[in-house]
């Protein structure tokens, strides 16, 4: 199969950026598709790491050097950059966290302690990763809220007319997924957000399958609140952005305590410092900031919408070659859908499959994905999952369906 053509896009371009994607492993070349899981760095995001601790290396903020100006203006400008990237209305908006997971739990601890109560309904679709589920239960049981599973159609979309009936005065906050890591479903996002508005709830969207794959733009979609993790759009680990509309941001307390959120302390008062840095207690993943905005940085350089058309076309090339392989299922048929492609194989186990295809060079994930309510239903717990990245090939996929068929016809 030759891979497909996108005017403005060459997946070998980005390729050459990459070099871990040029290593072998069980002495075949790498294949990699577990993006879904983590993206590989590009070399310009390794040397920005190298080269901060290597000319920069200094805390930020509170130091008078000429290093810790510097660093703090990288920091900022990393800011600066996630929200020009998020289409966020101010780099104040922006609050840096570890990654998705935190970004959820900041503002189910900060926000949705103070705001929900006994009777109050969080809506949480059944495609959700564990992470947009497991804060919203610990959080309902300490306030006495209530989660409410929103149901999913045979394909792997949510059920609108479900969502729309759940819906009432009691719905505080709606959470979602931008692009499901399990099924690739994209949900309609901005609709189902005007929805909610319509009833006063608030809306926090889990980009982290999203960022990499398409645009984003938060006021656009009249997001809440939304969350993202550097590692799965080809920054390093240990770094996300949580996105809060301003107004909301401002009326949140601090999550955590201690140095560097704070405008002055006494034994008798302490006040805090204003949005978004009351929300970023301690040293921050400085290098990490970095790292971001230079992937952010990488990733634009290519074109987002012609990034968005090549891995639709890579993926419609995935699910028909996949086809071809007897007793495979893919899990999930929604009509918008990033290229996550879930399966299961007849006769074999997903740890199996995972294994087999490691011998030939070939990285998928294998498991419940951390989202055992997507998978139940379709009446599983585990499967294999290949995930699509912008460096990936259509001969990349023709050496899985290879891989595959041989595995098939092995007994």
């Amino acid at each position: 199969m030759t891979t497909p053509d996108v005017p403005g896009f060459s997946p070998e371009a980005a390729r050459r950026d990459v070099p871990i994607l040029h290593r072998t492993v069980n002495g075949r070349p790498l294949v990699w598709l577990d993006n879904g899981a983590t993206t590989q760095k590009p070399r310009q995001v390794i040397e920005a790491l190298a080269g901060f601790y290597a000319t920069a290396n200094s805390n930020i903020h509170r130091g008078a050097h000429t290093m810790a100006r510097e660093a703090t203006e990288m920091y900022e400008a990393g800011r600066a950059g996630v929200a020009q990237f998020l289409g966020a209305p101010s780099p104040e908006s922006i609050v840096f966290v570890r990654g998705t997971t935190e970004g959820i739990n900041l503002v189910a601890q900060s926000w949705g302690r103070d705001n929900l109560g006994p009777g109050d309904d969080i809506l949480v679709p059944v495609l959700e990763h564990h992470a947009n589920i497991v804060p919203w239960q610990q959080v309902a049981k300490e306030t006495r809220a209530r989660v409410v599973p929103v149901p999913l159609r045979p394909d792997g979309s949510i059920d609108q007319d479900a969502y729309a009936d759940l819906l009432s005065m009691r719905t505080q906050l709606v959470v979602l997924s931008h692009a499901s890591n399990v099924l690739g479903t994209v949900p309609p996002v901005k609709e189902m957000a005007a929805l909610a508005h319509r009833y006063g709830a608030k809306v926090l969207v889990d980009g982290a399958q999203a960022v990499a794959h398409f645009p984003v733009d938060v006021q656009d979609l009249d997001a809440d609140f939304y969350v993202f993790s550097g590692h799965k759009i080809y920054g390093p680990t240990g770094i996300g952005a949580l996105y809060a509309r301003p107004e909301v941001l401002e009326e949140m307390a601090p999550w955590q305590g201690g140095g560097n959120m704070i405008e002055s302390v006494s034994f008798e008062r302490t006040t805090f410092a204003p949005a978004p840095h009351r929300f970023e207690a301690g040293t921050g993943h400085i290098s990490g900031v970095v790292g971001l905005l230079s992937a952010l940085q990488w990733l634009s350089s290519f074109g987002r919408s012609a990034v968005a058309e090549y891995e639709t076309q890579l993926m419609t090339y995935a699910q028909q070659a996949l086809t071809a392989v007897p007793g495979l299922e893919v899990l999930g048929t929604a009509a918008e859908r990033i290229g996550v492609l879930t399966f299961t194989l007849a006769g074999r186990a997903p740890a199996d499959i995972a294994g087999w295809l490691d011998r030939d060079g070939i990285a998928v994930r294998a498991g419940h994905h951390c989202a055992q309510p997507s998978l139940a239903h379709y009446g599983v717990q585990a499967a294999a999952r290949a995930s699509l990245a912008l460096y990936n090939t259509g001969e990349e996929v023709d050496r899985l369906v290879e891989s595959l068929l041989r595995l098939q016809k092995s007994d």
